[in-house]
């Protein structure tokens, strides 16, 4: 009885670690892109409406870049914690994370700190989604 319990434990585990989520809701799919100046990665998710200034933003742009191109402040906002910020003698600037939400384009994600409030502002991820369900505060 005991063997199977830990197998149970052991399936659900990995069913958790492959990401799937619940059959009715589909993993998010994004495509990995390269920055502006080519040294890092991020990831857009999804593709813009016809006309939308989403389309008009880059992996890498800074956040006044992005504001620049939206023309407005974005409508909702907040940060977190990223998992580098328990790497021991981490000193990169994506320790922390800022998610904004444009309604009626999507959200954004990007750097927003060393572990001592320094550097950060890098768009890292863009979400196509005009609904706002992408925003999770």
């Amino acid at each position: 009885m005991k063997a199977l319990s830990v197998v149970a434990i052991a399936l659900g585990l990995a069913a958790c670690a492959s990401g799937g989520g619940s059959p009715s809701e589909p993993a998010k799919r994004g495509r990995e892109v390269k920055s502006i100046d080519g040294s890092f990665s991020g990831e857009v998710v999804g593709e813009p409406a016809p006309g939308a200034k989403f389309a008009e933003l880059r992996i890498g742009m800074s956040s006044g870049q992005v504001q620049e191109v939206m023309d407005r402040v974005p409508d909702r906002q907040h940060t977190y914690e990223s998992g580098k910020r328990w790497i021991p003698f981490y000193y990169g600037n994506d320790a922390r994370r800022m998610q904004v939400l444009y309604r009626g384009e999507g959200c954004l994600i990007f750097t927003d700190g060393n572990i001592w409030g320094g550097a950060g502002g890098d768009l890292v991820q863009i979400e196509h989604d005009p609904s706002g369900a992408c925003y999770q505060p």
